[in-house]
């Protein structure tokens, strides 16, 4: 098994916002939030350039997959983190249990449910239909799940003015791709590999931001590492528990191999590139963001190396 390289650089980063926290403070000479809220808007017209109507039109036929993978994604997995809402006890479990429930609350990801499914010779076009919608569900989905929690918290959540970001940050470039499609679009295509590397490196940036603020803040203080082991535990365990959970309920509906292998590796997935994105809008200054993204970064790395190991021996088991 090759080691995924964007793993690498994300722990890389991490270890540069250590090192050098001081370019991602406040009083950083770079504006960081500047490039990083541009960069968002150009990742999600590249997705728009990208996304087809076709291929969602037609991929509506098959609705009890796509219920399935759609009620995994933002159902099943709030609700196994919400059970554990009651046990909160201080300031630093309600951070933590935060970060959860945000890792919980976000949709799929697009790129590595294709290439996983494709590899256990899954359903490619019900996987690409699932983890497309999936994006765009979550633009309204997500923040509702939070705003139950942080609208009590924080008098600085304020959820008209989070859609409103949303909507010109994240839509708005969709449709403008979308709409732009029939002249851009063979042009996305054609450079796909060089938007992926400037999503990534987007991606990378605002990881490093968060993560500085934090480390200049000494917020991780109060993570020491018996806690990060026990928060990979609980990572490991949420997404195995999905997993099979999902895979139980694609049996009892009678799906096919293909069918079951998609709603399998499309349920059980997030979106570190969403989650990257709505952290910066959703939660206020007071939360400390790189702790927020610390079970997604390590939800991400698990999902990666686990996915690959059981799309690798499923696609030479056939």
């Amino acid at each position: 098994m090759k080691i995924d390289k964007f793993v690498l650089a994300i722990i890389l980063v991490v270890l540069l916002a250590y090192l050098f926290p001081q370019l991602g403070s406040e009083n950083s000479s770079i504006p960081l939030d500047l490039i990083g809220s541009l960069g968002i808007s150009l990742i999600f017209f590249f997705y728009g350039l990208k996304l087809s109507p076709d291929k969602i039109k037609s991929g509506l036929k098959n609705w009890k997959l796509h219920f399935l993978v759609q009620l995994s994604t933002f159902v099943l997995f709030p609700l196994l983190v919400l059970v554990f809402h009651p046990f909160i006890q201080s300031e630093n479990s309600r951070i933590l249990w935060l970060s959860f429930m945000f890792l919980a609350a976000l949709p799929s990801t697009v790129s590595s449910s294709v290439v996983m499914v494709s590899l256990a010779k899954g359903n490619v076009p019900a996987a690409i239909f699932n983890a497309s919608i999936s994006g765009l569900i979550g633009i309204a989905i997500t923040p509702l799940w939070m705003g139950l929690f942080l609208q009590n918290q924080s008098n600085e959540f304020d959820l008209g003015a989070i859609y409103i970001k949303l909507l010109t940050e994240i839509l708005v470039p969709i449709v403008l791709g979308i709409l732009l499609q029939k002249f851009l679009g063979k042009y996305a295509l054609k450079y796909a590999n060089y938007l992926t590397l400037f999503d990534k490196s987007i991606i990378l940036l605002i990881i490093y931001k968060s993560f500085a603020e934090s480390f200049e803040q000494q917020l991780f203080k109060t993570v020491n590492w018996t806690d990060l082991i026990l928060i990979g535990i609980c990572v490991l365990t949420l997404f195995g528990f999905v997993y099979f959970l999902t895979g139980l309920i694609a049996r009892k509906l009678g799906f096919n191999r293909e069918d079951s292998i998609t709603a399998q590796f499309c349920g059980t997935k997030k979106s570190l590139v969403h989650g990257t994105v709505f952290s910066k809008i959703l939660f206020p200054a007071s939360v400390p963001i790189g702790i927020i993204l610390l079970p997604l970064m390590l939800f991400h790395a698990m999902q990666i190396f686990i996915i690959s190991i059981i799309a690798t021996k499923m696609g030479k088991s056939n």
